[in-house]
């Protein structure tokens, strides 16, 4: 019985960390605003583009060695001035069943909008939930946290139809609270959407 239960804790933590890596509309692994605790495996690389109400933004994201993540990403805007954001993220402690992950990291290296330096923790718990908790100055203003759900993860058939591994997101950023769902198409391709600052958002991205 034991067994079957570690297993059981194992698939559920596979799972939703798979769900969870992706990037945010800031450019950094992480939810809808908010990065987590994950970064980039060796030799992985994601590339994403999120649709907001008066622009885009266009994120690019590598593993430039061991536990390093960095990236850009360029905001492309109708009503301010295009920004380029670099960013940088690094993982201290990998996230294990019994543990949080901890990462420190910093957006916007080149102080073209806001540069925010943050550290946050991320854990999975128990049916799928995921919780990260950070702190950062900058755009964070204080303490920024999330929690997602991830639901179906073994996926769910209904006839011939398969239903994807969907989690659902709410965040605080630090100054608004954020609401979003991210849908796994197939490995590696993710589509999301919700609501951002108050405004409608949606996005695809890419990792491998």
């Amino acid at each position: 019985m034991k067994k079957i239960l570690v297993m059981l804790m194992l698939t559920m933590f596979a799972f939703t960390a798979a769900a969870a890596a992706a990037p945010s509309v800031n450019g950094s692994t992480g939810l809808i605003d908010n990065p987590s605790a994950d970064t980039l495996r060796a030799g992985q690389f994601s590339l994403g583009y999120y649709h907001l109400k008066d622009g885009g933004v266009g994120t690019f994201n590598m593993n430039l060695m061991k536990n390093l993540e960095i990236g850009a990403a360029g905001f492309r805007m109708d009503n301010r001035d295009n920004n380029t954001l670099l960013n940088a993220k690094l993982s201290l402690v990998p996230e294990t069943i019994l543990t949080p992950g901890l990462a420190i990291g910093v957006e916007d290296a080149t102080d073209e909008q806001q540069r925010s330096i943050y550290a946050v923790a991320s854990k999975a718990l128990p049916f799928g939930f995921r919780i990260h908790a950070g702190v950062g100055d900058g755009r964070f203003d204080g303490v920024f946290a999330s929690l997602e759900k991830t639901i179906n993860p073994l996926s769910i058939i209904t006839g011939n139809n398969t239903f994807p591994a969907t989690t659902l997101i709410i965040e605080f950023d630090g100054k608004h609270t954020n609401y979003g769902a991210r849908m796994s198409v197939v490995p590696g391709v993710k589509l999301d959407a919700g609501w951002r600052d108050h405004q409608l958002y949606f996005g695809a991205s890419f990792t491998k």
